[in-house]
């Protein structure tokens, strides 16, 4: 990132924001990724047609959506079909779903949709073309579509209820992009307008997901939904190890997402603020208070965390008027109270202030892709890898791998599904195939190594090769502070749900509902814009946390 123009404080350090207890309290914010898409929607006027509607009275069948971003055409392929109940799983094991959705570069003629209509629903097995853009399957929410499918059929009350508790019609099992099983590469289309940022390509996928499981429900229960109740159902999805090593695998592109978040909150604590934007500050900790009363979850030691959550922003909040917000200094004061709390208080906190200041925050968005990855400056002398390695990383070097526990976990890719997995290295077998997640260890590795050495780093490495990945991410780190999680990824304690909530809080999901440690439960895109919104042009990007319609 270039200098900033705006005024800032200075930006919160990375050993502090790095750690995976403060990543696992984040967020949804203005600068999330569902949250930029919309915005692109809105300025682009962008408006959604349903080019094609083949249904039979159950809702199995094809469908297919269309609009115009940045000038070109995208249409969501749609194909529902009937599910036997004992195959319907959120696992990745599962080889059926109730939908299966395809992406598509352009508009589909007659030929495309019978091509997408046998390869969509077997996924990873079909066959896909460079117009095939993403590739998602997901399954119904059974209760809660039944359920609002006879209110509409018998003109009877909406489950308002169950509607408020779940969210979604149905739940996504994944969302593919970027090449995988064949579909096109990335670079296709990250010039493009509207679809530059990080996964915009997958957020419009789910957007228009969504749009399609209101017309499903509409068909079958042949009524009509109001659209306060459409903006309040979003998409579901289930997300495990899966999603976890991106932000290991892609350090440089992790680092552009904390910086900008980081940059975003240091503009805002020396803000000026106007009195629209106080009040506006003012209606969102009410509504934040609302959302955290609405989320309720069965995991006893997350719902625990959300019950002080309340408690504590109810404290933090009282009393704030709009007067008290414009004083000087005062944002900065309310973020630093926060901090006297737990860290999803002050995660929470973060992402409001962020709110009332699109013009201070929304451009940071333009610097969220990064393409690039560590490359290893062989030239470097050991000296000034080794300043690096003092300066940057204390949080390695004072590890003691000795202790078992340390390196308790390692992470393999399994033969069956090609996904992330982790074992118990001292119980179970597989450490020999380990994949090369455990980067504190390695820095760990190569602080032992290197001191004695002198000359150019690549006469160290042609001694010791084996610490190569360590010094490409070790250099790395001095331009790039926030590139690293701050944390031993291999310790017994490490619990990779923490890491699979930073990345999901950047595609703007909200209601995290963990099943374990290892994979959750969310919601995405409730409360954003619908296409008759845009069709209406009073589509708004104000959805932050949202809450139940009134």
């Amino acid at each position: 990132m270039t200098q900033s123009l705006y005024a800032q404080a200075e930006l919160r350090h990375p050993d502090d924001v790095m750690r995976l207890s403060r990543m696992g309290a984040m967020f949804p914010s203005r600068l999330s990724f569902l949250r930029s898409l919309t915005r692109q929607l809105i300025a682009d006027e962008s408006q959604v047609s349903r080019m094609h509607w083949d249904m039979n009275s159950d809702g199995f069948g094809t469908a297919v959506y269309t609009l115009t971003l940045g000038g070109h055409s995208y249409s969501l392929f749609a194909i529902s079909q009937a599910l036997d109940a004992d195959m319907r799983t959120d696992r990745v094991i599962a080889e059926a779903w109730d939908a299966a959705f395809v992406l598509y570069d352009g508009v589909p003629d007659a030929s495309e949709i019978a091509r997408l209509s046998q390869s969509a629903p077997l996924q990873e097995a079909g066959r896909f073309t460079c117009k095939d853009l993403c590739l998602s399957r997901a399954n119904k929410s059974v209760r809660l579509f039944d359920q609002i499918v006879t209110a509409l059929r018998n003109s009877t009350d909406l489950p308002m209820g169950m509607i408020q508790d779940i969210g979604y019609l149905m739940r996504t099992t994944a969302v593919y992009g970027n090449g995988k099983f064949g579909i096109a590469d990335r670079r296709e289309i990250e010039a493009r307008p509207g679809l530059q940022g990080p996964f915009m390509a997958e957020m419009l996928t789910v957007w228009l997901i969504r749009t399609f499981t209101h017309d499903l429900v509409e068909h079958v229960g042949g009524g009509a939904l109001p659209e306060s109740v459409k903006r309040q159902l979003g998409i579901g999805n289930s997300t495990g190890l899966g999603m976890a090593p991106f932000l290991v695998s892609h350090p440089l592109l992790l680092h552009s997402w904390m910086v900008c978040r980081e940059t975003a909150l240091a503009r805002v604590r020396v803000a000026v603020i106007e009195a629209d934007a106080a009040a506006q500050l003012i209606t969102l900790s009410r509504r934040a208070a609302q959302h955290l009363l609405e989320w309720n979850i069965p995991d006893p030691r997350h719902q625990a965390r959300i019950v002080t959550l309340r408690a504590e922003w109810a404290a933090l909040t009282h009393g704030l008027s709009v007067e008290s917000l414009m004083a000087q200094g005062a944002l900065d004061a309310v973020i630093a109270r926060s901090e006297a709390d737990s860290r999803d208080l002050q995660e929470l906190t973060v992402s409001w202030m962020l709110e009332p200041f699109g013009d201070l925050v929304d451009g940071l968005t333009e610097c969220m892709a990064n393409p690039n990855e560590p490359v290893l400056d062989a030239a470097m002398s050991c000296a000034e890898l080794s300043d690096i390695l003092a300066a940057h990383c204390g949080y390695a070097t004072g590890v003691d791998f000795t202790i078992p526990d340390a390196s308790d976990q390692f992470w393999y890719v399994s033969e069956a599904k090609l996904e992330p997995r982790i074992g118990k290295r001292h119980s179970e077998p597989g450490a020999d195939r380990e994949s090369p997640l455990d980067i504190t260890r390695k820095i760990h590795g190569l602080a032992q190594e290197l001191p004695g050495h002198s000359g150019p780093i690549w006469q160290f490495l042609s001694q010791f090769p084996q610490h190569r990945l360590a010094v490409q991410r070790v250099q790395a780190l001095a331009r790039n502070p926030y590139s690293e999680i701050r944390d031993n990824l291999v310790d017994g304690d490490m619990a990779p749900i923490d890491m699979l909530r930073c990345k999901l809080s950047f595609f703007g999901a909200s209601k995290f509902d963990p099943k374990s440690q290892l994979w959750t439960r969310i919601t995405l895109a409730q409360g954003a814009p619908l296409a008759s919104d845009l069709a209406a042009g009073t589509a708004r990007d104000d959805w932050w946390l949202p809450v139940s319609a009134p």
